[in-house]
């Protein structure tokens, strides 16, 4: 094989959100580094699962509100 080609492998530490940290062999970053995920398995719906959902109830009531505020269903 021809040397230089490859990327250098090394030890990083992989910090989740939840704040644990373990250790990995990767290609990025320098040896010892850090990387700090915004988004790890524990937190992200694709792999708990997706039952939380975010709800834009504000937005969505303001909406309806705009379209159909006019209408009255009761007696004046």
């Amino acid at each position: 094989m021809k040397s230089g080609t490859h990327p250098d492998y090394h030890m990083i530490t992989v910090q989740m959100t939840d704040g644990s940290t373990y250790q990995t062999r990767s290609t990025w970053g320098k040896e010892g580094d850090t990387m700090t995920l915004d988004i790890d398995p524990s937190a992200h719906p694709a792999w708990t699962g997706g039952n939380s959902r975010m709800l834009d109830t504000g937005g969505q009531v303001a909406r309806f509100n705009k379209r159909f505020g006019g209408l009255s269903l009761g007696k004046k």
